[in-house]
């Protein structure tokens, strides 16, 4: 049983950066012919000349919210905002939705999100049955771990989430592997299971994803002998890194380029520093040049201890913006903004998300002189319509909250 998905992981790394550079210059040109998007963005620049990452950092960064507003803009005549090389029809087989909206295509390529390599690395093997607990509603993450399964030999059960007792039957019955989804609603599994006095033998493995992964979670599971591993990928840019046995940071995908810039710049920042993640992917179908995550990472120094010998990060390490992440969705400073303008009553707004062990907790706090209880239900109601999660409300005097510019609080313990 090889340890290594492919050879792609074990090849030198002045090989795997020369066949990087050489695949960049003609994924520019077809990004420029292809997307009308990046036709616009990279107008005038002369693809053949970026063969080098310093050409590479002289690009424009691309953010999701600049995807988003093309998107909005162009919805009339393009739902991908001119990014995508696809149109609907046989070469696209399926359309997702992430908060926002923003739109995102899935061709037709095999492994088309590239997992089946994180799902390896997590110790899954052709023949098995994952037991797959992504959403397959709206969002692509279902779609994503599945096709990569499918790519590795694997058989899958679309679990989906929610009915915990019935995933819970599922596995004592079917008996598959190992799990993929969330670490907490895999902990939300194992906690039923026990509750129901149902054993759960043959899940030993997870990959998990979506949401922080802390040591005392993965400590958790380890003891109830289930070995999990976590990757980081996105719906725009499919895998971007993931987790193997040696535990130590995130090995990157062999097709992806990886930058690490100053926050709010596209300049890459030395070695070791923590900045912002800007991905290129070398996807034909969704070409995206500098594409900034948000999402803060370093540069891991040395190589992994498996033998893998591409670039490692430290793993997620928060948001370069205020844009957090709560129960594996998304919520953005403009949502807050937009709950707190339906209430003249609101002066200033700010929403803490707490927690630890994978339990997330989300209070608005809102400055306001008026305290009625039906004001505080209203909120909550726009809360969950905003946001699609449920969380509480605590109203507080006029000038209560820190004046630091700050709309979301990330205050979660990541022990």
């Amino acid at each position: 049983m090889s340890t290594f998905y492919d050879a792609l992981e074990t090849r030198s790394p002045a090989e795997r950066e020369a066949a990087l550079l050489a695949a960049l210059p003609q994924q520019i040109a077809h990004a420029q012919k292809a997307s009308p998007a990046f036709a616009s963005i990279l107008a005038g620049v002369d693809a053949a000349a970026v063969t080098s990452r310093a050409a590479l950092a002289a690009l424009p960064v691309t953010r999701k919210y600049e995807l988003l507003e093309r998107q909005q803009a162009g919805r009339a005549t393009n739902v991908f905002g001119g990014f995508s090389a696809l149109g609907f029809g046989p070469g696209m087989t399926r359309v997702f939705a992430s908060p926002g909206t923003i739109y995102e295509p899935e061709g037709t390529r095999r492994d088309y999100w590239r997992m089946a390599r994180a799902i390896h690395a997590a110790g899954f093997r052709s023949g098995e049955l994952i037991h797959n607990s992504f959403s397959y509603h709206f969002v692509p993450a279902g779609s994503m771990m599945e096709t990569g399964a499918h790519a590795l030999g694997c058989t899958v059960f679309p679990g989906g989430t929610g009915q915990t007792e019935q995933q819970v039957q599922a596995m004592a019955e079917l008996q598959p592997a190992g799990y993929i989804g969330t670490p907490s609603f895999l902990k939300i599994i194992v906690e039923k299971a026990a509750e129901l006095g149902v054993a759960l033998p043959t899940v030993t493995k997870a990959l998990v994803s979506g949401e922080a992964f802390p040591p005392s979670l993965r400590d958790w599971f380890a003891e109830r002998g289930i070995a999990g591993y976590q990757c980081y990928a996105s719906a725009d840019l499919g895998l971007i890194a993931y987790e193997t046995s040696a535990r130590e940071g995130l090995v990157l995908d062999e097709s992806v380029i990886v930058e690490i810039v100053r926050p709010g710049t596209g300049d890459p920042v030395p070695e070791g520093e923590v900045g912002e993640l800007v991905v290129t992917t070398l996807n034909p179908d969704y070409p995206l040049i500098r594409f900034g995550t948000g999402d803060l990472s370093a540069v891991l120094p040395g190589q992994c201890p498996t033998g893998r010998t591409n670039t490692r990060i430290k793993g997620w390490m928060g948001r370069a913006d205020q844009t957090t992440k709560v129960r594996g969705m998304f919520v953005h400073p403009g949502q807050v903004a937009a709950i707190a303008k339906r209430f003249p009553q609101v002066v200033r707004a700010r929403l803490v998300v707490s927690g630890e062990m994978a339990h997330d907790q989300m209070v608005l706090k809102v400055e306001t002189v008026e305290t009625a209880e039906g004001l505080a239900r209203q909120l909550g109601e726009a809360i969950r319509d905003v946001t699609k999660l449920r969380g509480d409300v605590e109203m507080v005097a006029p000038g209560s909250l820190p004046n630091d510019g700050r709309v979301i609080e990330d205050a979660r313990s990541y022990r």
